[in-house]
Protein backbone atom coordinates (compact mmCIF):
# COMPACT_ATOMS: atom_id res chain seq x y z
CA UNK A 1 0.00 0.00 0.00
CA UNK A 2 1.29 3.46 -0.90
CA UNK A 3 2.16 6.05 1.71
CA UNK A 4 -0.50 8.36 0.28
CA UNK A 5 -3.19 5.70 0.75
CA UNK A 6 -2.07 5.04 4.31
CA UNK A 7 -2.01 8.76 5.11
CA UNK A 8 -5.55 9.10 3.77
CA UNK A 9 -6.74 6.09 5.77
CA UNK A 10 -5.23 7.57 8.91
CA UNK A 11 -7.02 10.82 8.16
CA UNK A 12 -10.32 8.94 7.82
CA UNK A 13 -9.80 7.38 11.25
CA UNK A 14 -9.00 10.77 12.79
CA UNK A 15 -12.23 12.19 11.38
CA UNK A 16 -14.46 9.21 12.21
CA UNK A 17 -13.23 8.30 15.70
CA UNK A 18 -12.04 9.92 18.90
CA UNK A 19 -8.30 9.65 19.66
CA UNK A 20 -8.41 7.07 22.47
CA UNK A 21 -11.27 4.93 21.14
CA UNK A 22 -10.23 1.40 22.19
CA UNK A 23 -12.70 -0.20 19.77
CA UNK A 24 -11.06 1.56 16.83
CA UNK A 25 -7.60 0.38 17.89
CA UNK A 26 -8.82 -3.20 18.37
CA UNK A 27 -10.50 -3.29 14.96
CA UNK A 28 -7.40 -1.94 13.23
CA UNK A 29 -5.22 -4.48 15.06
CA UNK A 30 -7.54 -7.28 13.92
CA UNK A 31 -8.53 -6.24 10.38
CA UNK A 32 -5.91 -3.71 9.35
CA UNK A 33 -6.04 0.04 8.86
CA UNK A 34 -7.22 -0.05 5.24
CA UNK A 35 -10.16 -2.33 5.98
CA UNK A 36 -11.43 -0.32 8.94
CA UNK A 37 -10.99 3.00 7.13
CA UNK A 38 -12.89 1.49 4.19
CA UNK A 39 -15.71 0.48 6.52
CA UNK A 40 -15.89 4.06 7.79
CA UNK A 41 -16.25 5.19 4.18
CA UNK A 42 -19.13 2.74 3.75
CA UNK A 43 -17.30 0.30 1.48
CA UNK A 44 -18.75 -3.20 1.17
CA UNK A 45 -16.93 -6.28 2.42
CA UNK A 46 -15.25 -4.39 5.25
CA UNK A 47 -15.58 -5.16 8.98
CA UNK A 48 -18.63 -3.79 10.77
CA UNK A 49 -18.05 -0.45 12.48
CA UNK A 50 -20.34 1.81 14.54
CA UNK A 51 -22.77 3.82 12.43
CA UNK A 52 -21.57 7.03 14.06
CA UNK A 53 -18.14 6.48 12.50
CA UNK A 54 -19.69 6.16 9.05
CA UNK A 55 -21.74 9.31 9.60
CA UNK A 56 -18.75 11.34 10.76
CA UNK A 57 -16.60 10.14 7.86
CA UNK A 58 -19.37 11.09 5.42
CA UNK A 59 -19.50 14.61 6.88
CA UNK A 60 -15.75 15.01 6.41
CA UNK A 61 -14.58 13.47 3.10
CA UNK A 62 -10.78 13.28 2.92
CA UNK A 63 -10.38 15.64 -0.04
CA UNK A 64 -12.53 18.30 1.62
CA UNK A 65 -10.65 17.97 4.91
CA UNK A 66 -7.30 18.29 3.13
CA UNK A 67 -8.56 21.37 1.27
CA UNK A 68 -9.73 22.93 4.54
CA UNK A 69 -6.33 22.25 6.06
CA UNK A 70 -4.51 23.80 3.13
CA UNK A 71 -6.77 26.86 3.29
CA UNK A 72 -5.79 27.26 6.95
CA UNK A 73 -2.10 26.94 6.11
CA UNK A 74 -1.88 23.55 7.84
CA UNK A 75 -0.41 20.22 6.78
CA UNK A 76 -1.38 16.67 7.76
CA UNK A 77 1.51 14.62 9.15
CA UNK A 78 1.62 10.90 9.87
CA UNK A 79 4.48 8.70 11.13
CA UNK A 80 5.56 8.20 7.51
CA UNK A 81 5.68 11.93 6.74
CA UNK A 82 8.88 14.01 6.60
CA UNK A 83 8.93 16.19 9.68
CA UNK A 84 6.82 13.86 11.80
CA UNK A 85 7.62 14.49 15.52
CA UNK A 86 9.10 11.13 16.52
CA UNK A 87 8.46 11.86 20.20
CA UNK A 88 4.78 11.07 19.58
CA UNK A 89 5.70 7.49 18.68
CA UNK A 90 6.38 6.85 22.38
CA UNK A 91 2.62 7.01 22.95
CA UNK A 92 2.21 3.74 21.06
CA UNK A 93 3.62 1.73 23.94
CA UNK A 94 1.89 3.18 27.00
CA UNK A 95 -1.15 0.89 27.04
CA UNK A 96 -2.56 -2.27 25.43
CA UNK A 97 -4.07 -0.49 22.44
CA UNK A 98 -1.63 2.36 21.95
CA UNK A 99 -2.34 6.02 22.43
CA UNK A 100 -0.37 7.39 19.47
CA UNK A 101 -2.40 9.72 17.25
CA UNK A 102 -3.40 8.66 13.76
CA UNK A 103 -1.66 11.82 12.66
CA UNK A 104 -1.45 15.51 13.54
CA UNK A 105 -2.19 18.77 11.80
CA UNK A 106 0.57 21.37 12.01
CA UNK A 107 0.06 25.06 11.27
CA UNK A 108 3.14 27.20 11.61
CA UNK A 109 6.30 28.84 10.39
CA UNK A 110 8.06 25.81 8.93
CA UNK A 111 9.15 22.31 10.02
CA UNK A 112 8.02 21.55 13.57
CA UNK A 113 11.01 21.86 15.94
CA UNK A 114 10.45 19.76 19.06
CA UNK A 115 13.68 17.76 19.28
CA UNK A 116 14.49 19.89 22.31
CA UNK A 117 11.25 20.87 24.00
CA UNK A 118 9.77 21.43 27.46
CA UNK A 119 6.06 21.38 28.28
CA UNK A 120 4.78 24.03 30.72
CA UNK A 121 1.20 23.74 31.98
CA UNK A 122 -0.91 24.76 34.94
CA UNK A 123 -4.01 26.42 36.31
CA UNK A 124 -6.35 28.43 34.13
CA UNK A 125 -7.37 30.62 37.07
CA UNK A 126 -3.79 31.28 38.08
CA UNK A 127 -2.55 33.79 40.62
CA UNK A 128 -0.34 36.77 39.81
CA UNK A 129 2.55 34.75 41.25
CA UNK A 130 1.83 31.82 38.92
CA UNK A 131 1.54 34.08 35.89
CA UNK A 132 4.90 35.65 36.63
CA UNK A 133 6.61 32.31 37.19
CA UNK A 134 5.16 30.82 34.00
CA UNK A 135 6.13 33.84 31.93
CA UNK A 136 9.67 33.82 33.30
CA UNK A 137 10.01 30.07 32.72
CA UNK A 138 8.75 30.38 29.14
CA UNK A 139 11.17 33.22 28.41
CA UNK A 140 14.20 31.70 30.16
CA UNK A 141 13.72 28.23 28.64
CA UNK A 142 13.17 29.66 25.15
CA UNK A 143 16.22 31.87 25.58
CA UNK A 144 18.23 28.69 26.30
CA UNK A 145 17.06 27.20 23.01
CA UNK A 146 14.20 25.05 24.28
CA UNK A 147 10.86 24.93 22.48
CA UNK A 148 8.07 25.71 24.97
CA UNK A 149 5.01 23.47 24.56
CA UNK A 150 1.63 24.24 26.14
CA UNK A 151 -2.09 24.25 25.45
CA UNK A 152 -2.95 27.93 24.77
CA UNK A 153 -5.49 27.94 27.60
CA UNK A 154 -6.13 30.85 29.92
CA UNK A 155 -3.71 31.30 32.79
CA UNK A 156 -0.40 29.45 32.96
CA UNK A 157 -0.49 28.16 29.36
CA UNK A 158 -0.88 31.60 27.82
CA UNK A 159 1.80 33.08 30.09
CA UNK A 160 4.30 30.38 29.08
CA UNK A 161 3.60 30.98 25.37
CA UNK A 162 3.90 34.75 25.78
CA UNK A 163 7.14 34.38 27.71
CA UNK A 164 8.69 32.39 24.87
CA UNK A 165 7.43 34.82 22.24
CA UNK A 166 8.77 37.80 24.21
CA UNK A 167 12.35 36.60 23.61
CA UNK A 168 11.67 35.53 19.99
CA UNK A 169 11.78 31.90 21.10
CA UNK A 170 10.01 28.82 19.78
CA UNK A 171 6.65 27.73 21.16
CA UNK A 172 4.01 25.13 20.29
CA UNK A 173 0.30 25.30 21.16
CA UNK A 174 -1.45 21.91 21.22
CA UNK A 175 -5.21 22.33 20.77
CA UNK A 176 -8.23 20.20 21.61
CA UNK A 177 -9.95 21.36 18.42
CA UNK A 178 -8.96 22.10 14.83
CA UNK A 179 -5.77 24.08 14.16
CA UNK A 180 -7.93 26.76 12.50
CA UNK A 181 -10.27 27.17 15.47
CA UNK A 182 -9.44 29.98 17.91
CA UNK A 183 -10.13 28.51 21.33
CA UNK A 184 -10.47 30.24 23.60
CA UNK A 185 -11.75 33.00 21.33
CA UNK A 186 -10.05 35.61 23.49
CA UNK A 187 -6.71 34.08 22.45
CA UNK A 188 -7.29 34.47 18.71
CA UNK A 189 -4.51 37.03 18.35
CA UNK A 190 -2.15 34.96 20.53
CA UNK A 191 -2.80 31.87 18.41
CA UNK A 192 -2.22 33.83 15.21
CA UNK A 193 1.12 35.02 16.57
CA UNK A 194 2.07 31.49 17.63
CA UNK A 195 1.27 30.28 14.11
CA UNK A 196 3.45 33.05 12.66
CA UNK A 197 6.45 32.51 14.95
CA UNK A 198 5.94 28.94 16.20
CA UNK A 199 3.45 26.15 15.60
CA UNK A 200 -0.09 25.05 16.36
CA UNK A 201 -0.67 21.29 16.59
CA UNK A 202 -3.92 19.30 16.75
CA UNK A 203 -5.00 15.76 15.95
CA UNK A 204 -8.59 16.77 15.19
CA UNK A 205 -9.48 17.89 11.64
CA UNK A 206 -9.79 21.56 10.67
CA UNK A 207 -13.02 23.06 11.92
CA UNK A 208 -13.40 20.56 14.77
CA UNK A 209 -14.86 22.11 17.90
CA UNK A 210 -13.44 21.55 21.38
CA UNK A 211 -15.26 19.14 23.71
CA UNK A 212 -14.54 18.54 27.38
CA UNK A 213 -13.05 15.05 26.92
CA UNK A 214 -10.74 16.27 24.15
CA UNK A 215 -8.76 18.43 26.56
CA UNK A 216 -7.75 15.33 28.52
CA UNK A 217 -6.78 13.37 25.40
CA UNK A 218 -4.76 16.27 23.99
CA UNK A 219 -2.79 16.38 27.26
CA UNK A 220 -0.94 13.23 26.22
CA UNK A 221 0.38 15.08 23.14
CA UNK A 222 1.63 17.97 25.28
CA UNK A 223 3.41 15.51 27.56
CA UNK A 224 4.87 13.50 24.67
CA UNK A 225 6.27 16.48 22.78
CA UNK A 226 8.34 17.66 25.75
CA UNK A 227 11.43 16.03 27.23
CA UNK A 228 9.78 16.97 30.52
CA UNK A 229 6.65 18.64 31.85
CA UNK A 230 6.59 21.48 34.38
CA UNK A 231 3.39 22.22 36.30
CA UNK A 232 3.09 25.79 37.54
CA UNK A 233 0.15 26.00 39.95
CA UNK A 234 -2.39 23.21 39.93
CA UNK A 235 -5.30 22.59 42.27
CA UNK A 236 -5.71 19.01 43.56
CA UNK A 237 -8.12 18.13 40.73
CA UNK A 238 -6.52 20.23 38.00
CA UNK A 239 -6.41 18.79 34.48
CA UNK A 240 -2.77 19.81 34.25
CA UNK A 241 -1.94 17.00 36.68
CA UNK A 242 -3.25 14.64 34.00
CA UNK A 243 -0.51 15.98 31.71
CA UNK A 244 2.02 15.33 34.47
CA UNK A 245 0.86 11.72 34.79
CA UNK A 246 1.15 11.23 31.02
CA UNK A 247 4.71 12.56 31.21
CA UNK A 248 5.52 10.03 33.91
CA UNK A 249 3.99 7.15 31.91
CA UNK A 250 6.10 8.17 28.94
CA UNK A 251 9.32 8.24 30.93
CA UNK A 252 9.55 12.01 30.72
CA UNK A 253 10.66 14.16 33.61
CA UNK A 254 7.78 15.40 35.80
CA UNK A 255 8.39 18.71 37.57
CA UNK A 256 6.35 21.09 39.71
CA UNK A 257 6.85 24.64 40.95
CA UNK A 258 6.09 25.28 44.63
CA UNK A 259 3.65 27.96 45.71
CA UNK A 260 2.22 29.28 48.94
CA UNK A 261 1.04 26.60 51.36
CA UNK A 262 -2.06 28.77 51.77
CA UNK A 263 -2.86 28.71 48.04
CA UNK A 264 -5.41 26.18 46.82
CA UNK A 265 -4.03 26.71 43.32
CA UNK A 266 -0.74 25.07 44.34
CA UNK A 267 -2.28 22.18 46.29
CA UNK A 268 -2.05 19.69 43.45
CA UNK A 269 1.53 20.64 42.60
CA UNK A 270 2.57 20.27 46.23
CA UNK A 271 0.93 16.86 46.48
CA UNK A 272 2.69 15.69 43.33
CA UNK A 273 6.04 16.61 44.89
CA UNK A 274 5.14 15.09 48.26
CA UNK A 275 4.05 11.79 46.69
CA UNK A 276 7.13 11.54 44.50
CA UNK A 277 5.27 12.18 41.24
CA UNK A 278 7.23 15.33 40.46
CA UNK A 279 10.59 16.94 41.12
CA UNK A 280 10.48 20.39 42.74
CA UNK A 281 11.85 23.13 40.47
CA UNK A 282 11.95 26.88 41.00
CA UNK A 283 13.63 28.21 37.86
CA UNK A 284 14.79 27.46 34.35
CA UNK A 285 18.15 26.51 35.89
CA UNK A 286 16.44 23.75 37.88
CA UNK A 287 14.53 22.55 34.82
CA UNK A 288 17.69 22.48 32.69
CA UNK A 289 19.57 20.59 35.40
CA UNK A 290 16.81 17.99 35.62
CA UNK A 291 16.67 17.55 31.85
CA UNK A 292 20.46 17.46 31.48
CA UNK A 293 20.34 14.40 33.71
CA UNK A 294 18.12 12.73 31.11
CA UNK A 295 20.56 13.08 28.26
CA UNK A 296 20.56 16.65 26.98
CA UNK A 297 23.57 18.93 27.02
CA UNK A 298 24.47 21.91 24.86
CA UNK A 299 27.52 21.79 22.63
CA UNK A 300 27.66 25.03 20.70
CA UNK A 301 24.63 25.09 18.44
CA UNK A 302 23.95 21.35 18.74
CA UNK A 303 22.94 18.90 21.44
CA UNK A 304 24.88 15.76 22.32
CA UNK A 305 24.35 12.95 24.79
CA UNK A 306 25.46 13.51 28.37
CA UNK A 307 27.77 11.21 30.29
CA UNK A 308 24.69 9.87 32.10
CA UNK A 309 23.12 8.72 28.83
CA UNK A 310 26.41 7.22 27.71
CA UNK A 311 26.65 5.25 30.97
CA UNK A 312 23.09 4.05 30.44
CA UNK A 313 23.91 2.93 26.90
CA UNK A 314 27.02 1.18 28.21
CA UNK A 315 24.89 -1.00 30.51
CA UNK A 316 22.70 -2.25 27.67
CA UNK A 317 23.53 -5.68 26.25
CA UNK A 318 23.61 -6.38 22.52
CA UNK A 319 21.13 -9.23 22.98
CA UNK A 320 19.02 -10.76 25.72
CA UNK A 321 17.68 -7.51 27.15
CA UNK A 322 17.98 -5.87 30.56
CA UNK A 323 14.97 -4.56 32.49
CA UNK A 324 14.41 -1.00 33.67
CA UNK A 325 14.53 -2.20 37.28
CA UNK A 326 17.90 -3.83 36.73
CA UNK A 327 19.23 -0.63 35.15
CA UNK A 328 18.09 1.41 38.17
CA UNK A 329 20.18 -0.85 40.40
CA UNK A 330 23.18 -0.98 38.06
CA UNK A 331 23.32 2.79 37.61
CA UNK A 332 22.09 3.74 41.10
CA UNK A 333 19.89 6.28 39.32
CA UNK A 334 16.27 7.45 39.79
CA UNK A 335 13.68 5.42 37.90
CA UNK A 336 12.46 8.52 36.03
CA UNK A 337 15.99 9.22 34.77
CA UNK A 338 16.43 5.67 33.52
CA UNK A 339 13.05 5.58 31.78
CA UNK A 340 13.54 8.98 30.19
CA UNK A 341 17.09 8.13 29.13
CA UNK A 342 15.90 4.94 27.46
CA UNK A 343 13.16 6.85 25.63
CA UNK A 344 15.74 9.33 24.36
CA UNK A 345 18.16 6.61 23.25
CA UNK A 346 15.31 4.80 21.50
CA UNK A 347 14.23 7.94 19.60
CA UNK A 348 17.80 8.45 18.46
CA UNK A 349 18.13 4.85 17.30
CA UNK A 350 20.63 3.79 19.98
CA UNK A 351 18.39 1.35 21.91
CA UNK A 352 15.21 -0.67 21.57
CA UNK A 353 12.93 -2.94 23.56
CA UNK A 354 13.61 -6.67 23.15
CA UNK A 355 13.07 -9.93 25.06
CA UNK A 356 11.23 -8.22 27.88
CA UNK A 357 13.98 -5.66 28.35
CA UNK A 358 16.27 -3.27 26.49
CA UNK A 359 19.25 -3.77 24.17
CA UNK A 360 21.81 -1.41 22.67
CA UNK A 361 21.91 -0.55 18.97
CA UNK A 362 25.04 0.65 17.19
CA UNK A 363 27.67 2.89 18.65
CA UNK A 364 27.20 6.34 20.13
CA UNK A 365 28.54 9.29 18.13
CA UNK A 366 31.44 11.29 19.46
Amino acid sequence: MSRESTDRDRLVMSVATEPLDATARELVATHGLAAVAGACRGESGAPEVPETWVERAALGPVDEVLEAGAAAGARWLTPASPGWPAALDDLAGVDDHGAAPWGVWVRGCGPLEVDRAVSVVGARACTTYGAEVAGDLGADLADRGWTVVSGAAFGIDACAHRGALAVAGRTVAVLACGVDVAYPQAHASLLDRIAEEGWIVAEHPPGAKPHRHRFLTRNRLIAALGAGTVVVEAAPRSGSLNTLRWADRLGRSSMAVPGSVLSQQSGGAHRAVREGEAVLVTSADDVAEELDGLGWVDSGSSQVLTDASRRLHGQLPRDGGVTVGELVVLLDAPLRHVRAGLALLERRGHARRADGGWIALGRLPG
